[in-house]
């Protein structure tokens, strides 16, 4: 709730702090004391525009602080998370308008945006009134009162759901039908270089492999010479006088006499046969190279022949040697969505139809559950209009079935609050039929039908009174009295029906001093707030029959 607002030089006003309550709270006044001046002030804290007009004359600036005291789960505390704001437990916005009419705005004595000001102020209070055009007389949010009132929670996630899963399905069999309309414009293409790949059938790794290969097979002929030079040298040019035959004779030869030399030839002997075995070891590895490399002159010319034809392919293609693998990988699977396409597309449009009967079916529930409500809510409005002297008036909830294109997770349904206030005359949107004071007084007979699933608001009342009295000012009283049971409700009132029902009172006074004129506000004990509502009734001159009325209004309203 709003829980005090301090104004500072803003027209007449040089100084005002006003502590606010929870309940009913009524602004009283003589025309011209100043209530619009404390509405406008507010209204500059919410975000609502400014200007250097209501800056008073001779102050270089005006300050309108507001408090708000909030649960911990309200909207707000959301919002000034998502922008990175710290808050603690209470918020106060801040509002400075300059002389030459700039202004600074402020939350918690941190800098912010006007238009974060405004999207705060919107969450906090609401005003009703002649020249308000926010809350509920925004046609964009009357789906949302609806389904609210409605308790519609269940049937509109599951028109979501419907809805996201017709997206999807009809997404898929979009970019399907596309993918299969390019291939088949360039499917001889595609089988053309498929064809020609699978002639080389590339692999990963094939380029350095063959040029490995290549530089090999180039220096082949030395290659050989070398093997056969090593050869004999090793093996002797008969193949058997070789090193290793000549280490084991010479081996053989110490160990004929090892006995005889006491041991001292054991050294000589044990590295004559080490040196026979890596010997032997030398042998076999030139003899398996000999045996595994292929430096046949005529392989030569086919290893340069598949090298040429891979980087040719590559360069044809726009890739390395290393993507025509990946290359004919992805035109072989273009070419296969070719020949299934057919199914493919088979199987994506019937989910497709299946997913737009399934949210058809979700929309169509959720539509009825709509229609339900808004009958209801006509039917609680046209017992709310008649004792706030609008019984000639029919309040309609109006639905209506858009287009195709504008559906969405939130069904097809528009949804409109109509009025008609003149029998006869056609019913149109709420801020376009009634008048100024008519219009308050349906805001109320709607915020009360709607209460259940009120916003967490403060609301504000003006003129909502206008043009009545009597009875049906006293059934605006008891309607406001009803609405504030669990929030806070601000009247502005002309009407000592309303002011009797408040269970807070405050009044507006305009004095003239030194030559200029200054805005106040009382906070009315009981006594006063008798004498306040006297002169409600009386007018300038209080009698004792309008404190006697006074008291009768008090009583009866349980004041």
């Amino acid at each position: 709730m709003l829980s005090a607002l301090s104004i500072s030089d803003i027209v007449l006003i040089d100084r005002l702090d006003l502590d606010l309550r929870t309940g009913l709270c009524a602004l009283t006044g003589e025309t011209g004391a100043g209530k619009s001046i404390l509405l406008d002030a507010l209204g500059l804290a919410l975000g609502r525009r400014g200007g250097a007009g209501l800056v008073r004359k001779g102050a270089e600036r005006g300050t309108v602080v507001a408090a708000f005291d909030l649960p911990a789960g309200h909207p707000v505390w959301e919002i000034l998370k998502e922008q990175g704001v710290t808050t603690d437990e209470e918020l106060i916005l801040r509002r400075q308008v300059a002389a030459d009419g700039r202004g600074r705005c402020f939350v918690n004595d941190q800098p912010i945006s006007t238009a974060l000001l405004r999207r705060l102020g919107e969450c906090l209070v609401e005003v009703h009134g002649q020249h308000d055009e926010r809350g509920l007389l925004n046609p964009a949010g009357h789906r949302t009162l609806l389904d609210n009132y409605g308790g519609l929670g269940k049937p509109l996630a599951a028109c979501e759901r419907a809805n996201t899963e017709l997206r999807r399905s009809a997404d898929a069999l979009s970019e399907a039908k596309e993918s299969l309309r390019l291939a088949r414009e360039e499917e001889d293409y595609l089988r053309h270089v498929c064809s020609e790949l699978q002639a080389l059938e590339p692999k990963p790794g094939d380029e350095e492999d063959l040029d490995r290969t290549r530089t090999l097979l180039r220096q082949g002929e030395k290659i050989a010479e070398a093997l056969r030079d090593t050869q004999t040298a090793l093996l002797g040019g008969d193949g058997h006088n070789g090193v290793e035959q000549s280490l084991r004779i010479a081996q053989r030869a110490l160990e004929r006499v090892a006995e005889s030399a006491g041991g001292a030839l054991d050294q000589a002997i044990e590295g004559l046969e080490r040196a026979a075995g890596e010997a032997m070891e030398g042998i076999e590895g030139v003899a398996d190279a000999v045996r595994s490399l292929d430096l046949d002159p005529t392989r030569l010319e086919a290893v340069e022949e598949r090298l040429f034809a891979l980087r040719e392919a590559a360069r044809k293609h726009r890739v390395s040697v290393d993507g025509l693998a990946a290359l004919l990988e992805d035109f072989s699977r273009r070419l296969a969505s070719i020949d299934n396409g057919g199914q493919r597309l088979a199987a994506l449009e019937a989910a497709a139809e299946a997913a737009k009967a399934a949210y058809l079916d979700a929309a169509e529930r959720l539509s009825q559950g709509r229609a339900k409500a808004a009958r209801k809510l006509d039917k609680t409005m046209a017992g709310e209009l008649p004792p706030l002297a609008l019984d000639k008036a029919v309040f309609e909830t109006v639905l209506v079935r858009r287009d195709e294109q504008a559906w969405g997770g939130q069904g097809w349904d528009q949804v409109s609050f109509h009025i008609a206030t003149n029998p006869g005359n056609p019913a149109g949107p709420l801020h376009k039929i009634a008048s100024g004071g008519e219009l308050s007084r349906v805001m109320l007979a709607l915020k009360v039908a709607l209460a259940q699933n009120r916003e967490p608001a403060s609301l504000i009342f003006d003129e909502v009174d206008s043009g009545i009295g009597g009875a049906v000012a006293d059934k605006v009283g008891e309607r406001l009295a009803r609405l504030a049971h669990d929030t806070q409700v601000i009247v502005v009132t002309h009407s000592p029906q309303v002011a009797a029902r408040a269970d807070h009172h405050w009044r507006i006074l305009k004095q003239d001093q030194g030559g200029g004129a200054r805005t106040t506000v009382e906070d009315l004990d009981t006594d006063h707030r008798r004498e306040e509502i006297a002169r409600m009734l009386a007018g300038a001159e209080i009698t004792d029959e309008a404190r006697a009325a006074a008291d009768s209004l008090l009583q009866a309203a349980g004041s």
